[in-house]
C-alpha cells in the first residue's frame, strides 16, 4: 500500500515525529510549529503504515474542540470513519471508562455528571448542614479545595489533616460530599478522571482490557496534565504500549489549576527507550517576533530547550509604547485598531490581551467611544445561560429520577410554592429511607405530610414528570424540549424580566429546541427516542467542562493572556506590562512562579503573526488603587535592537526609567555582579533567588526572596551576598 501521501507537506522534524520507531516518544512542539498535524498523522501512519486497528490507538487531549478537530482530520487523512473511537478529552474518555464499567466503579448505568454549579449547590448545604458561617468558610474555598485533592488523586480518607483546623474543616465537608455522591450515584468532573483511575488500578479485568486494546497512547498538551491525568494514563498503558506525549515545557502556564510542567521533564525518566523531537520550524510569526520570544524564555532554567526559527520575512520590529495611565494606554490601543481598520484590515484579526481581568474596563470605554466592536472573550456558553441550565434540568430528571442536583433545580425554577423548608423535608426523607428527592416528594405527598400550595406545586411537578416520560415513547426530543419549555411556565418565568434580558432568554429558549432538532437529525442510528434524548444530555454534560468562546461578527477581541493560548491574530497588543502586574506581584513568592509568568509572556508574544505592540503604564489605577509600578523585566529581556519606541520616555524617578531597559541591565550586573535570576546565598538570610535590583554605585538595592526567611530588598555594599 502507497502511504507517501500521510507524509506529504511534512517538514524533516514532522516526519521524524510520525515515523519514529522508538517505543517511547516526547515530540517538543514549540509554538505554531504544527503539533496537531503530527498527531493526526502519526495516527494515520500507525494505521496504514503499520497496520494497526484504528480503534487500538487512544488519543488524549484537553477539550472537546480539539478533540473534535483531531478525529474529524484523522478520518479526513485515512479517508474512512473511526467507529469506537478512543479519541477524547481525559473527561470522556473517563466518562466513556466509566459508562462501560459502572459496575466496577459502583455506578448504575444511568449515572449524573454534575457540573460546577451543580456541585457548589451540595457543598453549599453540606456546610449549612455543618452550621457552617458562609463568610468563614466560603463555599466555593471548600470546592476549590475539594477539587485540588481530587486533581492529586487524594480521596477523603487520605488527607493529611495534620492537626490543621481549616484542613480538618473542610475534609469534614469532603467526606459528607463524598457520602452524598455515592448514595445519589452523582460523578463531577474531578471524580470522572480519579474513579476511572481506581477502577483500572483495582479491578484486574479492567486493567487487562485496556492492556490488551491499546497498542498505542498519544497525549496531546501533554506539559498540562495534572497529577491524576498522568496516573490515569500510566495505568492505562501497558509495559508494551507506545506513547507519544506532544507538549511544550515553555508553554506550560496553568500550574495554579495543578498542571506539572515536572511531566515533560521527567518524561524520559519514567519511560526508557525514548525519541526527543523538537519541532522549531514556526509557520505562524515573524522572524522578529520568534527572535524575542527566544531571547526571553531563555531567561528560565532547566529547559529542555527549543529555538523557534521561521521561513517568513524578518518583518516590522516590536512597537513599544509607554502611556502616562490606563487611560493613555487604552486610547492608544483603539488608535492602534482605527488605523488596522482604515489600512483594510479587520477587527477578527486582532487581539488585546491583558494578565487581570480587571485591566479590560478602561479599554472597553475606549472602544466604546469610538465605536469600535469588540467581545471579550470566554464569555457564557449556550448551555452555561441560566435559562437553558434550567431547561434542561427537567430533562436531566425525566430520564433520570435520580439526579437529585437537577430535581432542585427543576422543582424551584419557575417557583412552585415549594421552598427551603419543604426542600429540607425531602432531603431528610431521601436520606433516611436511601431514596432519590423524587421518590421522597412522592412518599411526602401520598402521606400528607406537605399541604398548602408547596404540596399542591410539588404533585403537579411530579405528574408533569411522569407524563414526559411517557410522552417521549410517541414523540420527538426536540417536541418534548418545546412541550418543557411551555408547559412548566419557563417560557413566561423568564420572559417577565425586565428590559432585553427577558427578550434574550425567551429566544436562548426558542434556540434550545432548535438545537434538539438538529441534533436529531445528525443521529444516523436507528435507536430509540429515549435513547436520543439520553445521547444529547450526555454530549451536553460533557461539554459543559470547555470554556471556548462562540463565533460571533467582526470584532476586535479582548481576552486574557492565559485564554489566548492555541490562538493566533494578524496583530497583538499587549498591555500592562509592569512590575506587580505582569509578572504578577504574588509570582515573587517563588522562582517556579516567576518562570511560569515568563512563560506566559512568551505565550502572549507568539500569538502575534505580523504585527506586535506593547504598552505599559507609568501611573495605573486599579482596583481603586494608584499605582507606579516600573516596566516589566521581561522587556530588559527582549534585544533592544527589535524594539521601536514610538515616542521618548517622560523622564521620573521610578527605577528603569533613566535610560533604555537593556542598558540600564547590563550596567548594573557590570557593576555588582548579579543577575536577575541569580542563586545566591546570605550569612543570616540563607539561600534565595535574585528578583529585582535598582540603582548604582553605594546606593544599589537587590530584590531576594529567601527559602526560610521570605522577600528583602538588601543594600548591595552591605549585604556581602555569595553567588552560587
Amino acid at each position: 500500500m502507497d502511504v507517501s501521501h500521510i507524509l506529504d507537506n511534512l517538514n524533516d522534524d514532522q516526519r521524524n515525529a510520525v515515523t519514529s520507531e522508538k517505543q517511547h516518544l516526547l515530540v517538543l512542539a514549540g509554538a505554531g510549529s504544527g503539533k496537531t498535524r503530527v498527531l493526526v498523522h502519526k495516527v494515520a501512519w500507525e494505521v496504514e503504515a503499520l497496520g494497526k486497528n484504528p480503534s487500538s490507538i487512544m488519543a488524549v487531549t484537553f477539550t472537546n474542540k480539539a478533540a473534535n478537530e483531531m478525529r474529524s482530520r484523522i478520518e479526513t487523512l485515512l479517508q474512512a470513519q473511526i467507529f469506537d473511537s478512543w479519541v477524547g478529552t481525559f473527561h470522556g474518555l473517563s466518562h466513556k471508562l466509566l459508562k462501560r464499567f459502572h459496575k466496577e466503579a459502583d455506578l448504575s448505568s444511568g449515572f449524573t455528571i454534575l457540573d460546577s454549579d451543580d456541585q457548589l449547590r451540595i457543598i453549599k448545604r453540606i456546610s449549612k448542614e455543618f452550621n457552617l458561617d458562609e463568610a468563614t468558610w466560603p463555599a466555593r474555598q471548600s470546592q476549590w479545595q475539594i477539587n485540588s485533592w481530587k486533581d492529586e488523586g487524594i480521596r477523603s480518607s487520605k488527607v493529611n489533616e495534620d492537626g490543621d483546623f481549616y484542613t480538618e474543616t473542610v475534609n469534614k465537608i469532603y467526606k459528607e460530599y463524598e457520602e452524598t455522591c455515592n448514595r445519589d450515584d452523582l460523578v463531577d468532573f474531578g471524580e470522572l478522571i480519579l474513579k476511572s483511575y481506581e477502577v483500572i488500578k483495582k479491578s484486574p479485568s479492567v486493567k487487562m482490557f485496556f492492556e490488551s486494546r491499546f497498542e498505542s497512547i498519544l497525549i496531546d498538551e501533554f506539559q498540562d496534565t495534572n497529577t491524576i491525568q498522568y496516573k490515569w494514563l500510566q495505568e492505562i498503558a501497558s509495559a508494551k504500549t507506545k506513547i507519544t506525549a506532544v507538549g511544550d515545557d515553555d508553554q506550560s502556564i496553568y500550574g495554579w489549576r495543578g498542571a506539572k510542567v515536572e511531566h515533560v521533564n521527567s518524561f524520559t525518566e519514567d519511560y526508557n527507550n525514548t525519541e526527543i523531537v523538537r519541532l522549531e520550524q514556526n509557520y505562524r510569526s515573524t522572524s522578529v517576533i520568534l527572535n524575542a520570544a527566544n531571547s526571553l524564555i531563555d531567561n528560565n532554567k532547566d529547559r529542555l530547550g527549543k529555538n523557534l526559527w521561521t521561513e517568513k520575512v524578518e518583518g516590522e520590529k516590536i512597537i513599544l509604547y509607554q502611556a502616562y495611565n490606563e487611560q493613555d494606554e487604552a486610547r492608544y490601543v483603539a488608535d492602534v485598531l482605527k488605523d488596522w481598520m482604515h489600512k483594510g484590515g479587520a477587527y477578527e484579526e486582532t487581539a488585546i490581551l491583558y494578565r487581570s481581568n480587571a485591566q479590560s474596563r478602561a479599554i472597553e470605554e475606549a472602544l466604546l467611544r469610538i465605536s469600535i466592536p469588540y467581545r471579550i472573550y470566554g464569555g457564557l456558553r449556550f448551555y452555561e445561560r441560566l435559562e437553558i441550565k434550567n431547561a434542561i434540568a427537567y430533562l436531566k430528571v425525566i430520564f433520570n429520577n435520580s439526579d437529585n442536583p437537577s430535581f432542585e433545580r427543576s422543582v424551584s425554577n419557575p417557583t412552585r410554592g415549594v421552598g427551603e423548608k419543604t426542600l429540607n423535608k425531602i432531603r431528610q426523607i431521601s436520606k433516611k429511607h436511601n431514596i432519590s428527592y423524587i421518590k421522597a416528594s412522592a412518599k411526602l405527598i401520598d402521606e400528607g405530610s406537605i399541604s398548602g400550595r408547596g404540596g399542591a406545586g410539588l404533585k403537579d411537578y411530579l405528574e408533569f414528570v411522569a407524563g414526559c416520560k411517557n410522552f417521549i415513547e410517541e414523540n420527538t426530543l426536540s417536541e418534548l424540549m418545546e412541550l418543557i419549555i411551555k408547559e412548566t411556565g419557563l417560557y413566561a418565568y423568564h420572559g417577565k424580566e425586565a428590559g432585553e434580558k427577558g427578550k434574550t432568554r425567551t429566544e436562548n429558549l426558542e434556540e434550545l429546541i432548535t438545537a434538539t432538532k438538529n441534533f436529531e437529525q445528525s443521529i444516523k442510528e436507528e435507536i430509540t427516542n429515549s435513547q436520543i434524548a439520553e445521547k444529547y444530555l450526555d454530549i451536553i454534560s460533557l461539554d459543559s467542562g470547555d470554556r471556548q468562546a462562540s463565533e460571533h461578527d467582526d470584532a476586535a477581541q479582548l481576552m486574557t493572556m492565559h485564554s489566548a493560548k492555541g490562538l493566533e491574530f494578524k496583530l497583538v497588543i499587549l498591555t500592562g506590562l509592569e512590575e506587580s502586574l505582569f509578572p504578577h506581584g504574588r509570582s515573587m513568592e517563588s522562582s517556579s512562579q516567576l518562570e511560569e509568568e515568563r512563560r506566559l509572556c512568551y505565550v502572549a508574544i507568539t500569538r502575534a503573526m505580523e504585527k506586535l505592540y506593547i504598552t505599559h503604564a507609568e501611573s495605573r489605577r486599579l482596583h481603586g488603587t494608584d499605582t507606579f509600578n516600573p516596566p516589566s523585566r521581561f522587556l530588559k529581556e527582549i534585544p533592544k535592537d527589535l524594539i521601536d519606541e514610538i515616542r521618548p520616555r517622560a523622564q521620573t524617578n521610578i527605577p528603569y526609567n533613566r535610560k533604555d531597559f537593556s542598558e540600564t541591565k547590563i550596567e548594573f550586573e557590570m557593576d555588582i555582579g548579579i543577575s536577575l535570576g541569580q542563586k545566591v546565598r546570605h550569612k543570616k538570610f540563607g539561600e534565595g533567588i535574585v528578583l529585582n535590583y535598582e540603582g548604582s554605585g553605594e546606593s544599589a538595592r537587590v530584590q531576594v526572596n529567601f527559602e526560610d526567611s521570605g522577600t528583602k530588598w538588601l543594600v548591595m555594599s552591605y549585604a556581602n551576598l555569595e553567588k552560587m
